[in-house]
């Protein structure tokens, strides 16, 4: 395989999700209902304290977005969107059934997402990033990647579920 190809090809998927995650988090603090609507909606769906929970969110995800358009410390904005998105999937999206165009949003979008993250934690951002230029997180089979997707991004998301998600009991 050529490798200008291959890098190619990691340098536009990194861009497409890193815009889309960057514009998840501009939207939360600045947009629409800016940080205060989304730390209600965060609270409505069970996340206390919501504007903690917000703010964490909306930083990490802006964060990201960034780190991968640049691909610097590309696990760990992987990582960021895994945690981020396995969040959102499972407070809002789950029960709204597959399509996104269902009503209350579907989840393949979001699982999508957490897909991108988990194979640019692992695979890496290629030659054609700040990684590369710095000579950190080269992608090695098994490999710190693989890990921080596992741990940081999987395993952040449970940890942070299990202290903080409340949500409504909806039996009476």
């Amino acid at each position: 395989m050529d490798q200008d190809v291959f890098d190619l090809g990691l340098l536009v998927f990194r861009c497409a999700v890193g815009a889309v995650m960057s514009a998840h988090g501009y939207n939360h603090i600045w947009g629409g209902g800016k940080i205060e609507g989304t730390a209600g909606w965060f609270e409505s769906l069970g996340m206390k304290p919501g504007v903690l929970h917000a703010w964490l969110a909306s930083i990490a995800e802006l964060v990201a977005g960034i780190g991968l358009i640049l691909g610097l410390f590309t696990p760990l904005c992987g990582a960021a969107v895994i945690g981020t998105m396995t969040v959102a999937l499972i407070t809002n999206h789950r029960g709204n059934g597959f399509f996104i165009f269902r009503p209350g949003e579907g989840w393949e979008y979001v699982m999508t997402l957490v897909a991108a993250g988990f194979m640019l934690s692992t695979v890496g951002a290629g030659q054609w990033s700040l990684d590369n230029a710095l000579d950190i997180f080269q992608p090695a089979p098994g490999g710190p990647g693989l890990w921080i997707a596992l741990l940081g991004g999987f395993g952040g998301a449970a940890a942070l579920l299990t202290v903080f998600w409340r949500p409504e009991s909806t039996s009476d």
